[in-house]
């Protein structure tokens, strides 16, 4: 088993719908780390293809240069999901009480999900998911830093540190037979500490791990 069922567990175990009821229009991570994601998109999504963008919000970290063929939104708010300009379509759902995306076979050759794994009660089903619905050759990008909504993460996430964070999403796609091994990017804060606490870009520090699928 991937995880133990007390480490699946939160501190608030109502219903996540219900936690994420109203829109919080603000972002989560810092301008540093959201530049360092935009990039890594830049880096390695193809224009013209079809993405899906997983536990998402109001706001897109796609380049505004590139162009795709499709981008398919998913998150807890609609008010949220309807104020991201780059959706061509999303739909809300609650991923710990239904894992199984809407979505069809080998339809998409991107997904991605930025500073929203650590929700996740039951991972190896999702990664089951985004296995089935990428393409192959498809890549799957999750991203996320050292900030959480500290009562709705899972105990595995909170109990955590960054290291052993970073090991947890890895064992999350090799849980699922048909991933490359994954690899990991770590970029460390920029700026000092007592900047960081004053908001300065550069602050937060930036995770990625990245598999495709075979």
């Amino acid at each position: 088993m991937l995880l133990r069922p007390n480490e699946r567990t939160k501190l608030d175990d109502t219903a996540d719908k219900l936690f994420y009821e109203y829109p919080r229009f603000v972002t989560h991570v810092d301008e540093g780390f959201i530049q360092k994601l935009t990039e890594l998109y830049r880096e390695r999504l193809k224009p013209q293809t079809r993405i899906f963008d997983m536990m998402s919000s109001w706001v897109s970290h796609l380049p505004e240069e590139m162009e795709f063929a499709h981008v398919e939104g998913h998150g807890l708010n609609e008010l949220e999901l309807a104020r991201n300009p780059r959706l061509n379509h999303y739909f809300v759902q609650d991923l710990n009480e239904k894992p199984q995306f809407p979505l069809k076979d080998q339809d998409f050759d991107a997904v991605f999900n930025c500073v929203s794994i650590q929700y996740l009660q039951y991972p190896e089903a999702i990664f089951s998911e985004i296995h089935r619905i990428l393409k192959p050759g498809g890549i799957a990008i999750i991203s996320f830093s050292n900030r959480m909504f500290f009562q709705k993460a899972i105990q595995a996430w909170r109990e955590g540190t960054e290291t052993s964070r970073v090991e947890l999403v890895k064992s999350y796609f090799t849980s699922v037979p048909g991933f490359t091994e994954p690899q990991v990017i770590t970029l460390k804060p920029t700026v000092p500490n007592f900047l960081q606490w004053l908001g300065a870009a550069g602050g937060d520090p930036f995770y990625a791990v990245i598999a495709n699928r075979s």
